[in-house]
């Protein structure tokens, strides 16, 4: 994800005293681009609400993603609309701040880098979504139906097996 498609870069440090809340909307064509880099048919809605927290040397992020996007059903290729509506949670902290990573840490909930004192709350709205985005998705009452397996073909030889089994013996 280049983080272009839909971008808010926001000052969080200094950080008021009793935080910060914002709300981010995505227009059309950020939209259409979120859409496109997710192969969604399309995005109708796409809105986040944030609450910012001081949290050690860095900020907590708290929120809400909301959207309506269109997917397509993996067994019938219909197009269907979703409703999406994902908690957000991400802890950030100046890079100078940051734990030391070791090879064997893939902790997920480490603190991603505060760079600048902003934070691109567009680009985590976005993450947010794909992270929602159903990676196979099945439009409401389409069941999958398994074909019948599918019969060996016959053998030339089973036919001749055939004739030995009903021949009487002498």
């Amino acid at each position: 994800m280049t983080g272009t498609e839909f971008s808010r870069p926001t000052r969080v440090q200094p950080l008021p005293r009793d935080g910060l809340a914002l709300e981010i909307e995505a227009n059309a064509q950020e939209r259409a681009a979120l859409a496109k880099l997710n192969g969604l048919p399309g995005i109708e809605r796409l809105s986040a609400s944030f609450r910012i927290a001081k949290w050690r040397r860095g900020v907590e992020v708290e929120g809400e993603l909301s959207a309506r996007v269109t997917q397509t059903c993996v067994v019938s290729l219909e197009p269907f609309e979703v409703d999406i509506d994902e908690p957000i949670e991400a802890k950030f902290l100046p890079v100078e701040a940051m734990p030391a990573a070791t090879e064997s840490e893939a902790d997920a909930d480490a603190p991603d880098p505060l760079i600048d004192g902003k934070i691109d709350l567009g680009a985590l709205a976005s993450e947010f979504l794909t992270l929602a985005l159903d990676p196979y998705p099945r439009k409401p009452g389409v069941a999958f139906e398994p074909s019948s397996p599918a019969k060996e073909p016959e053998s030339p030889f089973s036919r001749l097996r055939a004739l030995g089994d009903n021949e009487e013996p002498d």
